[in-house]
């Protein structure tokens, strides 16, 4: 099999992809370099409701493409293993949220908060499925103002309002994630190297996960069989079998 000629024509359509998630997005990338999604110019922090889960509907399968893409460039790679560690390298602070050390105690909350992250990198495992409670939605809430003689009819306090399209949210991170797959489509090799490393330590009992993706069917894959089948469907679903025969069958060569 061409394994070159099909990991450059399943990279070619999710940059494709990519390039139409930014522009919904309203990022500024060069054409023709996706990695130019790490320097976004961000004019807004928002994006209506609508338009951000739009983007997450195409952008969970096309990340699940990439991570199986991924496995596929480091078929048959070997890296050699990272350099022990003379020693601790990592620096304590001398506050302490727990008695000891110093003996100065912080409280929980104390510390200023962690400041936002400016990069991510695409992660190489796939979500775990979590249980789903949907919760319910009541119309109005009851509050009892008091009993006895008063007679005082208990007040409604109206609910939560419904989310409506036009709602504005964050969508910070959501650009961190684009950028992140830009530069793990723009880059296949250093990220083929990481997983290999996370495979490295796997072996060595670091990890509990036995596969690094997860039972049934990849995340954000439409159901067969739907009238309005998308590319980048097609996409994660040929990568998909491709890379599920590349874990059952390893090639050290």
């Amino acid at each position: 099999m061409d394994w070159a000629g099909a990991i450059d024509k399943h990279q070619a359509a999710l940059k494709r992809l990519l390039a139409l998630l930014v522009a919904m997005a309203g990022m500024t990338v060069t054409v023709g370099e996706s990695q130019r999604a790490a320097g976004i110019d961000v004019g807004q922090n928002t994006l209506p409701r609508h338009l951000h889960r739009a983007i997450l509907r195409l952008l969970r399968p096309a990340e699940a493409a990439a991570r199986r893409l991924i496995i596929l460039a480091a078929r048959g790679m070997i890296v050699p293993p990272p350099r022990p560690r003379l020693g601790p390298s990592q620096q304590h602070s001398a506050f302490l949220r727990a008695p000891g050390g110093t003996g100065i105690v912080m409280p929980k909350g104390a510390l200023p908060p962690r400041p936002a992250p400016q990069s991510m990198a695409l992660p190489l495992l796939d979500p775990l499925r979590l249980p789903r409670h949907k919760p319910s939605r009541p119309t109005v809430v009851p509050r009892i103002r008091g009993f006895g003689f008063g007679l005082d009819a208990p007040s409604l306090v109206p609910a939560r309002p419904v989310p409506e399209p036009d709602d504005p949210l964050d969508a910070d991170r959501l650009r961190l994630r684009l950028a992140a797959l830009g530069r793990a489509l723009d880059d296949l090799p250093r990220q083929a190297r990481r997983f290999v490393r996370w495979r490295q330590r796997r072996r060595r009992g670091a990890f509990h996960r036995l596969s690094p993706l997860r039972g049934g069917p990849p995340p954000g894959l439409r159901a067969r069989g739907l009238r309005h089948a998308r590319e980048v469907d097609r996409t994660l679903d040929d990568v998909h079998g491709l890379a599920l025969w590349t874990l059952e069958h390893p090639d050290s060569s």
